[in-house]
């Protein structure tokens, strides 16, 4: 959910609207306590509270996602202009606050599913919810160069669909050999003038249906067994610096953007051993957003390895506290 330009360094917006924002207390009963205040939170938050139902969010210390350090967000629905990402995410934010959703600005450190009302600690205090929703996202997996974190934002990209854009009629590099790198690299080819995909294997791990169309692209070059050893650039990216695997050689190609498509990890710590999670490590939902536990929703990139997207995190939100508030609903019909 990255979009170009970043806000490295920068101190995440203060929100005037915090001075009037309520606190979270504990021990106190909540309809529903979310962890996690990127789209996917706050969207459920907001869906909530209009609902009628006490919500408290644990956002975390630092709070509103992976868009708190990206600015100019284009492919969100409504904001013809583009939006810079911090000032979006503290609009839904304030927006939430509206509707009175309480907050905490710390991390969760356990959970306590085992008994009823939930259990949520930070630290040595806990606070209570009748429903849970997991909303703490994922994290892109990164090469672990010290150049590809100056340069994000400044030509690095992990996601294609949110930066492609900006590179139209230029040189880039898609970093990888799955399916989400194959796919970046066909969507690419139709913006950009050059496209080398980079995969460390002799071949490539995507479906074969994928790769025949990749094959078909003229202005996609596709290098096997390198590595990227450094992204080249002060200001912006230059050009990648590739080594071969096993062969030592080393080479040096011009590109104004490298966008790294080797995985997402996610943030699933918290509730590792509580809730059912699938191969690849995302929560495992089924009918909606309902997780293995009766009453804990998960919602947004914690549970979507396909899209990763800022509209469908909202969306996936949306649809968690539309789950929840039925599971409430249905709960007090029964009392």
């Amino acid at each position: 959910m990255s979009s170009m330009f970043s806000l490295k360094g920068k101190t995440p917006l203060k929100l005037s609207v915090m001075r009037h924002e309520k606190k979270g207390v504990p021990n106190k009963l909540y309809d529903v306590v979310i962890i996690g205040s990127g789209p996917a939170g706050l969207t459920a938050a907001i869906y909530c509270s209009r609902a009628g139902f006490s919500t408290l969010m644990v956002a975390g210390y630092s709070w509103g996602g992976q868009l708190m350090t990206t600015t100019k967000v284009e492919n969100y629905p409504g904001f013809p202009d583009g939006i810079d990402g911090p000032e979006l995410m503290s609009k839904l934010r304030e927006q939430a606050a509206r509707f009175g959703v309480e907050f905490i600005d710390a991390d969760a450190t356990d959970l306590d599913l085992g008994s009823r009302p939930f259990k949520v600690f930070i630290g040595k205090e806990n606070y209570l919810g009748r429903v849970l929703i997991i909303a703490t996202g994922a994290k892109y997996r990164e090469l672990g160069l010290e150049s590809e974190r100056r340069l994000l934002g400044r030509g690095v990209s992990y996601c294609a669909v949110c930066d492609g854009y900006f590179f139209k009629d230029m040189d880039v590099a898609v970093v990888g050999g799955g399916d989400s790198a194959v796919t970046d690299a066909i969507y690419l080819s139709n913006i950009a003038k050059k496209v080398y995909l980079i995969h460390r294997r002799d071949k490539l791990k995507a479906d074969k249906v994928l790769q025949d169309k990749l094959m078909k692209l003229p202005n996609v070059e596709i290098l096997y067994n390198y590595v990227v050893v450094d992204i080249l650039g002060e200001d912006k990216v230059e050009a990648i610096k590739l080594k071969s695997v096993g062969g030592g050689h080393e080479k040096t190609l011009s590109v104004d953007g490298v966008f790294i498509a080797i995985g997402h990890i996610p943030s699933t710590d918290l509730v590792k051993g509580k809730l059912e999670l699938t191969e690849h490590g995302y929560i495992k939902v089924s009918n909606g957003t309902k997780t293995s536990v009766e009453g804990v929703f998960a919602a947004g990139d914690v549970m979507d390895p396909r899209y990763q997207q800022m509209v469908t995190a909202a969306a996936f939100g949306a649809m968690a506290a539309l789950d929840a508030e039925e599971y409430l609903r249905k709960k007090t019909s029964n009392q």
